[in-house]
Parts: C-alpha cells; sequence; structure tokens
C-alpha cells in the first residue's frame, strides 16, 4: 500500500503567534510549541523513510475576487485581507515548508481536494493510503478527510500535528474522523514507517 503525507496549511497567518487567522492555534495557546515540534517530526520521518510529502497551502489573489463569500469564515477572509498570494501570511512557517522537489499544492477552498489540483497528484504519486496533518483539524484536515475517505482512499490523522482554535473543536473533529479515518500520533506513525523499512 503507497502512502503519502498530506501537510495542511502550515503557513505563518494560523500557525505563527503574530498570525492573524485563529481558527487554527488560539492567540496565546500554550500547544503551539508542541504543535509545531509534532509537524517538524512528522515531515522529518516522512523524508527519512521515504514518504512523498505534499504541502497544501491556501492562498488568493490581492484582492480576493476568486472567493465567494458565501460563509462566515469566506467573508473574514475577505473583511481580514489575509492569505494573499506572496504574503508574510501566506508562506510556510519556519521549517514547515516543502523539502526540494516536493510538491507543493495551492486551493481556495476548506477541502483541498476542490478546484485544485491535489487529485492528480495523489494519483501521480500512485498513493492509496493518505497520512494528514494540518492546521485546522475542524476546517481543512477535516474536510480533506472526509472527501478523501468518500472517494476511497484509507486516511490517517497524526491528531498531535493537528490543532483547532480550541482543544474542544480538535477533540470533536478527531471524534466525528474516527469513523472514516484512523486517529493515531505522530511516534505511531513513524514507528509504523520504521517497521515497515
Amino acid at each position: 500500500m503507497s502512502t503519502i503525507l498530506l501537510a495542511l496549511h502550515y503557513q505563518n497567518e494560523v500557525l505563527h503567534e503574530d498570525g492573524r487567522i485563529r481558527l487554527g492555534v488560539a492567540e496565546h495557546d500554550l500547544g503551539r510549541a508542541a504543535l509545531i515540534a509534532a509537524a517538524k517530526r512528522l515531515l522529518a520521518g516522512a523524508r527519512a523513510h521515504g514518504v512523498p510529502v505534499v504541502s497544501v497551502r491556501i492562498a488568493f489573489r490581492p484582492d480576493h475576487a476568486e472567493i465567494i463569500a458565501n460563509a462566515e469564515i469566506w467573508r473574514r477572509v475577505v473583511a481580514g485581507r489575509v492569505m494573499i498570494e506572496g504574503s508574510w501570511g501566506a508562506a510556510f512557517h519556519e521549517g514547515l515548508g516543502p523539502g526540494p522537489g516536493e510538491f507543493v499544492v495551492t486551493h481556495g477552498r476548506n477541502n483541498a481536494f476542490f478546484a485544485s489540483p491535489l487529485e492528480s497528484v495523489v494519483r501521480r504519486l500512485g498513493a492509496s493510503r493518505l497520512v494528514m496533518a494540518g492546521v485546522s483539524t475542524s476546517y481543512v484536515v477535516e474536510s480533506t478527510a472526509r472527501y478523501a475517505s468518500d472517494v476511497g482512499y484509507e486516511v490517517v490523522i497524526a491528531a498531535d500535528a493537528c490543532s483547532a482554535a480550541t482543544q474542544e473543536a480538535h477533540r470533536a473533529s478527531l471524534a466525528a474522523l474516527a469513523m472514516l479515518a484512523e486517529v493515531t500520533t505522530v511516534d505511531k506513525i513513524i514507528e509504523e514507517w520504521e517497521r515497515a523499512k
């Protein structure tokens, strides 16, 4: 079974303490450092074990003209003028960006597969099993995992490399996903990759 890692939205605007989007990590969240450390371990573990990494990011034109503001999340993006292509906010957080030659997919909604080249990239890599982690659990991770499960991929969620605005929201998303995906930890995923060598 071919596995890849989808690293979802490890971008400054949602992860850095100076970021302006608080849907993934609260402003003074004491767990931010642990989340970043777990994400770094997961990325390093994938690369060390030959598991392809696909970095998924969200970004928009400066005028946000492509956004259909049909929900509060999108109205906030437009009003806040965030995630603009080329901005600091849309850039990957230090140490969590793509490595040389790795795929980077840009999209514009919650489900990373929607209206993006992600499906083609996943097929190109021959993956049947998708390990996912990112920010936020209750938006991009959950939406992308639900879609991936629906179309037949085996999905694994690295819970400690994910975060939502509150622990309650994070736990609720993981509980909902437990029927559609294997919810586990970064260390257990890396141990599995080690055994498969």
